[in-house]
C-alpha cells in the first residue's frame, strides 16, 4: 500500500519544520494523530537561496538496494495543494520519491525517500523493504552521477498513529537516510496500519 501523506503547516521560524498529519493514498487510512513537530536546518533545503558563492548540492536521481534488488529513478515530492507531501502516483508505484522539503540525500540533515509497499496496480517498489538488515547498503546517486552510500542502522514499524515524526524529520547533524512504506496488519477497511521505516546514515 502507499506510504503516508504528511501535513505540514507552514511556520514563521526559519528552522521549524510545521507539524506533519499522517493521511495516506488510495488504500492506507486517513485516521491518523498529528506527531510533534520536528525541526531542520533550513540551510540543507533544496528550496533555499544558497549563500553567495556556495554551490547547490545536486538533486537525487536515483535509489539502489542491492541486497533486496531495488534500483529506482527518484521523483521529486513537494506539497499538495491542500499542504499534505506529496507521494508517488499509484501508477508509478514501482518509482520512489524523494520529500525536497528535507536535506539533499549525502547532505547534513535527515533525508527522506517514500515509496510504496504495492498499489491497486500490484507490488510497488518497496515491497521487500522489510526484507532489508541493519548493516545494508542503500546507494545514492544525485543528477551529476555522484554516489553517496549509505549503511542501514535499524529498522522500525510503527502505528499510523504514533508516527515519531521529530525522529524521522527533524533536525541532525548526522548524513542521515530514511525510507518509508507502509506495514503492518489490515483495519477493517482494508488499510494497512502501520509504516515501516529505515534509518541509515551516509558512510
Amino acid at each position: 500500500m502507499s506510504p503516508t501523506h504528511h501535513r505540514p503547516r507552514r511556520s514563521t521560524a526559519l528552522t521549524a519544520l510545521a507539524c506533519l498529519t499522517l493521511t495516506l493514498l488510495t488504500g492506507c487510512t486517513s485516521h491518523a494523530a498529528e506527531p510533534a513537530p520536528p525541526v531542520r536546518s533550513p540551510t540543507h533545503s533544496p528550496n533555499s537561496p544558497a549563500s553567495p558563492g556556495a554551490e547547490q548540492p545536486a538533486a537525487p536521481a536515483q535509489v539502489a538496494i542491492p541486497s533486496i534488488g531495488v534500483t529506482s529513478s527518484l521523483l521529486p515530492l513537494g506539497l499538495n495543494a491542500d499542504g499534505t507531501v506529496e507521494v508517488p502516483p499509484a501508477d508509478k508505484g514501482m518509482t520512489a520519491g524523494w520529500y525536497t522539503g528535507g536535506a539533499i540525500p549525502g547532505e547534513r540533515g535527515a533525508a527522506v525517500l517514500i515509496g510504496h509497499n504495492d498499489t491497486r496496480f500490484g507490488r510497488a517498489v518497496f515491497h521487500d523493504l522489510k526484507k532489508i538488515g541493519k548493516g545494508a547498503d542503500i546507494v545514492v546517486r544525485d543528477e551529476q552521477g555522484q554516489a553517496t552510500h549509505f549503511t542501514v542502522t535499524g529498522t522500525e514499524t510503527v502505528s499510523k498513529k504514533a508516527f515519531p515524526t521529530k525522529k524521522v524529520y527533524g533536525s541532525t547533524d548526522e548524513r542521515a537516510l530514511r525510507l518509508i512504506t507502509c506495514d503492518g496488519a489490515f483495519d477493517a477497511q482494508g488499510h494497512p496500519v502501520d509504516n515501516l521505516i529505515v534509518y541509515a546514515t551516509a558512510r
